[in-house]
């Protein structure tokens, strides 16, 4: 099924009766040539570039819940390539360029709004380190720009720049960030591997992985056992149990993230806007709500809702930042379980059981990871060779030492990542 504006015109003057489901509810087959665990946005992308890059068709993704049900549905939506560190820097150009063709790629519309993001600098210190940052960015062949507090006047006029406790000295802009409709990713990675044959099997939650003599078989589910020659763990904030399964202990913690939005409003926000001293972040959506996050709840745990000092806390940033956000009724706020790395960065590599790999620890990083993460996932497990934007993200760098990437430079505590 394609879609065209024409298409659109015609459904809307017939009663919509023309569409057709966007993928097949598939039954588990025996066996297959690959098992994704989690049908997430990852899970989905991974599927969907294994069979439009490799030509590997005979795959199943297991979805314990709903497809998109996870934390692709439970973001603020942002996509941006401005990380600093190689290995990071690289990884996410090569996502953010796949974002910029993917809704043609698809055949259909994510809602991706390159709109800008502009990330606020409060003293001399951050202001330096803006500028090291924007330096790197435009060195990896992407784009930056240093904005000066008149320059920010301009075009963002409702920010709070005299207060006392956190002027703001300035901002770095890049142009091509922006946002996506998180569930519409998830709908057309899902429809595109479906197309290509991939097998999307929900309510099939995997409650064992076989091994024998070290290399995997195939994986217990609450629908029967599938046999398959490779399996792929891509479950985000559940990856410490699904990954026990196989007797691994991961390096990563699950902790909450929060993430509010308020009533439909008229359009007063033009750019995702990142206030630099109390990590709080917002942009605006289609619908009209305000939608922003910032720290995670600090403790760990497997419960996708969040708490109230939390939440009392992003109120504060906002406030301190945007006073005329006061003005605003919040209508719903919801919580994902990040899967936190001690260097704040993620793992897309091989495990010691051979035909087993694994893809997680994203922190902040998730949703805008999710083209590039399945791209070079797909990649690894298709050939066995690392893709090179990913090269560094290396399970064994936590167990050596070498490699580490601590973008934010907070050490190697999860939760501060």
């Amino acid at each position: 099924m394609r879609f065209s504006g024409l298409r659109v015109i015609k459904e809307g003057l017939t009663g919509n009766r023309g569409w057709t489901p966007h993928w097949r509810d598939a039954t588990p087959k025996d066996a297959y040539d690959v098992v994704i665990i989690g049908g997430g946005g990852h899970g989905l992308a991974t599927a969907y570039y294994l069979a439009r890059n490799h030509g590997i068709t005979n795959v199943a993704v297991l979805e314990k819940g709903y497809l998109g049900g996870g934390n692709v549905g439970r973001n603020t939506t942002i996509v941006r390539a401005n990380y600093f560190l190689p290995g990071n820097s690289e990884f996410y150009s090569h996502s953010l360029k796949l974002w910029e063709g993917l809704e043609q790629d698809l055949n259909y519309n994510v809602m991706h709004s390159q709109r800008g993001q502009i990330a606020l600098f409060h003293n001399d210190a951050q202001r330096d380190a803006a500028i090291r940052r924007g330096n790197a960015i435009r060195n990896q062949g992407d784009d930056a720009d240093l904005l000066t507090p008149d320059d920010l006047r301009r075009v963002l006029p409702y920010l709070d720049y005299e207060q006392t406790r956190f002027p703001i000295y300035g901002g770095l802009l890049q142009r091509r960030a922006g946002t996506a409709r998180h569930d519409a990713v998830a709908w057309g990675f899902a429809r595109g591997a479906s197309d290509r044959g991939v097998d999307l099997i929900q309510n099939c939650e995997v409650t064992g992985i076989d091994i024998d003599a070290g290399k995997v078989r195939g994986v217990q589910t609450t629908r029967g056992a599938i046999r398959a020659g490779k399996v792929a763990i891509v479950v985000a904030g559940r990856s410490s149990q699904v990954a026990a399964m196989a007797g691994m202990r991961l390096p990563i913690e699950s902790h909450v993230l929060q993430a509010f939005v308020t009533e439909g409003l008229k359009p007063c926000i033009d750019h995702v806007v990142s206030f630099g001293m109390g990590h709080f972040y917002i942009s605006q959506s289609d619908k009209g709500g305000l939608v922003f996050g910032g720290d995670l709840d600090f403790h760990a745990s497997y419960a996708a809702r969040g708490n109230l000092p939390m939440a009392e806390h992003v109120m504060e940033a906002g406030m301190t930042l945007m006073p005329m956000i006061g003005k605003a009724k919040l209508l719903r706020s919801w919580g994902g379980i990040m899967d936190m790395t001690p260097d704040g960065s993620p793992i897309i590599d091989r495990t010691d059981v051979d035909g087993l790999y694994f893809n997680g620890g994203w922190c902040y990083g998730g949703f805008k990871a999710v083209p590039g993460s399945g791209y070079s996932m797909a990649h690894l497990v298709a050939t066995g060779r690392h893709h090179e934007p990913a090269a560094r993200f290396r399970l064994d760098r936590f167990l050596t030492g070498r490699g580490l990437m601590d973008e934010e430079g907070t050490g190697a505590q999860h939760n501060l990542h």
